[in-house]
């Protein structure tokens, strides 16, 4: 469990906004370290999944056993395409983006079940 440093609702994706603390995530750049297992309000503790299967909810269409990531809303979406070829400075940014992987088809506004494995 973390301390929220941002309210947060059961299912949204979240990020480590300080040390020990978590907070909704609200841009596909920050680096989802699981989901909410509960809904919490400021300062108080919020279980996260990190690693197992969860249900969340989908900001987009994901075809199953794509990886997923944040929008800008804690919700998922599929991993971002870097460039055609990644260098080596952008592969660290795509993996620690990844959050999990699709175990079911979805479209935008679906909730259903992705592998999340960031432990």
């Amino acid at each position: 469990s973390f301390e929220a440093a941002s309210a947060i609702t059961k299912g949204d994706l979240v990020y480590l906004s300080a040390n020990m603390k978590v907070s909704k995530c609200s841009a596909t750049t920050q680096y989802a370290i699981g989901v909410a297992l509960n809904t919490v309000a400021v300062g108080e503790f919020c279980a996260l999944c990190v690693r197992g299967v969860v249900k969340v909810t989908a900001g987009g269409v994901i075809d199953r056993g794509k990886a997923v990531q944040t929008d800008a809303n804690a919700k998922a979406i599929v991993l971002a395409d870097g460039s055609a070829t990644y260098t080596p400075a952008e592969l660290p940014d795509r993996i620690a983006r990844a959050v999990g992987v699709a175990l079911q088809t979805f479209a935008s506004g679906d909730t259903g079940l992705i592998y999340v494995d960031k432990a």
